[in-house]
């Protein structure tokens, strides 16, 4: 079922640069477990020893949470809920994740604060960029809930948003495949696994990495994607210490001083 990639899109193969700081994007369902929804605890354990490992090579943590395993828009016509009333409420069950991995994350020894991108004081802090990053040198995992505080845009657009504010190397997808596939790898046996492509290449083939304003908001800042399988213990360590794990979608210049100045930049103005 896995194969290299079409001769069109083949990278060099070998060790990636290593990531000092990341965001790392899971979907709300990877915390229901086999349950299919609400919070399994042996799911939630899993997640959280995973963030763990990556705290522990002292990579700077960020992490944008879904809220589908509690709630996920619904049409007007199913519920009579409409799409912003909808969205809003997705927004509140993106808390309610982040708030679960918070008391997980401290009952394994790492330090967590969470912001959201709307005020709710008596449940967490505000998101402001200059804090975030500021707790992510002090070496704290920071958990970013709430979207970006608007209707019609995803969670994936929230994970690259933060990415790009606190000038993180990378963002890491954990996904329940091991990369990106040119045709859904589950009803498809010849399906062919990319271990490179540019965001462009991305949005031209209309791969489901994430949605196009993700996509386009990682190519404009010039930040990496790694899709991985999160299913897979030890993979999120893996990717941050530059190892060859699922899809990596960068530009076609492999090494970039002027996404590297950006970092730097947005890490020293915290």
């Amino acid at each position: 079922m896995t194969a290299n990639a079409p001769p069109s899109t083949r990278r060099p193969r070998g060790r990636r640069t290593p990531f000092r700081r990341v965001v790392l994007k899971l979907s709300g369902e990877v915390l229901a477990g086999d349950r299919g929804y609400g919070l399994d605890p042996s799911a939630v354990h899993a997640v959280c020893a995973e963030i763990a490992s990556v705290h522990r090579l002292g990579v700077g943590v960020g992490v944008v949470i879904g809220g589908g395993n509690i709630f996920r828009g619904a049409q007007p016509g199913e519920t009579g809920i409409d799409r912003v009333a909808g969205d809003q409420m997705g927004m509140l069950a993106t808390v309610v994740n982040a708030l679960a991995l918070q008391c997980r994350l401290e009952a394994l020894g790492v330090p967590t604060r969470v912001q959201t991108a709307f005020s709710i004081p008596s449940f967490a802090e505000p998101y402001i960029r200059r804090r975030a990053i500021r707790h992510l040198e002090k070496r704290r995992v920071v958990i970013f809930a709430g979207g970006t505080g608007s209707p019609y845009f995803s969670t994936d657009t929230a994970a690259a948003l933060r990415a790009a504010e606190i000038g993180a190397d990378a963002v890491l997808k954990g996904t329940k495949v091991d990369g990106v596939y040119d045709k859904d790898p589950v009803r498809h046996r010849d399906a062919r696994r990319f271990e490179r492509l540019t965001h462009r290449e991305a949005l031209d083939r209309g791969l489901r990495i994430m949605d196009a304003t993700a996509i386009a908001l990682c190519m404009e800042n010039r930040t990496p994607i790694v899709v991985f399988a999160l299913g897979t213990p030890g993979n999120a360590r893996r990717a941050c210490r530059g190892e060859p794990v699922g899809t990596l979608v960068q530009d076609d210049t492999r090494e970039n001083p002027a996404r590297t100045s950006r970092a730097r930049r947005a890490r020293h103005r915290g």
